[in-house]
């Protein structure tokens, strides 16, 4: 369900119209809102100037932020490589630990 909320960002009103929460959609304008007029007050830039430094901001920060959740999930990965190969090694260990003690006791009908 599309939920619609008008915003102000930097003294004007939009409609925004996404499948989120009004109150995330909020938070998003809040965001954009508050970095436009930090880019504004700093530089005493346009109303147009603001928004392509913010969203050329925006998109730095994304991409910093997607390179550092490829970082982890390669980092997941490799642990999960390394569990799986733990597993491995035990089901193995487990194995030879079973065909050892049917050795031993094979031996100790032997002995008895």
């Amino acid at each position: 369900m599309e939920n619609r909320i008008t915003v102000n960002i930097c003294g004007e009103e939009y409609t925004l119209m996404a499948e989120e929460s009004p109150s995330y959609m909020q938070k998003v304008a809040s965001l954009v809102d508050g970095k436009m007029t930090g880019i504004m007050t700093a530089g005493r830039v346009s109303r147009m100037d603001a928004a392509v430094l913010t969203a050329a901001n925006l998109a730095d920060e994304l991409l910093k932020q997607q390179a550092v959740s490829e970082n982890l999930r390669g980092q997941l990965k490799g642990y999960l490589d390394d569990a799986n190969k733990a597993k491995n090694e035990l089901s193995e260990l487990k194995r030879e630990n079973f065909k050892l003690q049917q050795q031993i006791e094979k031996l100790q009908k032997q002995k008895g």
